[in-house]
């Protein structure tokens, strides 16, 4: 067995100053705390200045993940960057609120596209279809 990472991580992709984490299925304990290490280490690393954790994928948060999500939330903050949970489905929300998790830091949103123009990042936004048609209303 090599010392380091313990098994499979959770990707963390820059893009600009934002690292965008996104998480797919369960997100086992041992996982959840390698992935808080790994995103207080990106951020000193790279500067990022905002963090998109997007929950989309996953079906249950437990009182242990929510805690991490506020731990990273709070990390983040000590090194001056900002991090917003995104794609939060309903029955999540419903989870967290019955087991009386505020996660205190966090700011959500309701999509990764939300979450980047919450953190001031610039969306692209299409002008024109591939078959011609205008974008917009």
């Amino acid at each position: 067995m090599s010392a380091g990472h313990p098994g499979p991580t959770v990707p963390v992709l820059a893009l600009g100053d934002v690292l965008l984490v996104s998480v797919q299925g369960e997100l086992h304990d041992g996982m959840a705390e390698q992935l808080q290490q790994d995103i207080t280490e990106r951020i000193a690393r790279s500067s990022a200045t905002g963090v998109v954790i997007d929950v989309s994928g996953v079906d249950i948060v437990d009182s242990f993940l929510g805690r991490i999500f506020a731990e990273i939330a709070s990390s983040t903050r000590l090194l001056a960057a900002r991090t917003v949970l995104a794609g939060m489905r309903p029955a999540v929300a419903i989870t967290l609120v019955e087991l009386g998790l505020t996660l205190p830091g966090l700011t959500t949103a309701l999509d990764v596209e939300r979450a980047m123009e919450l953190l001031g990042q610039p969306v692209p936004v299409p002008t024109a279809f591939a078959d011609g048609r205008k974008g917009g209303t």
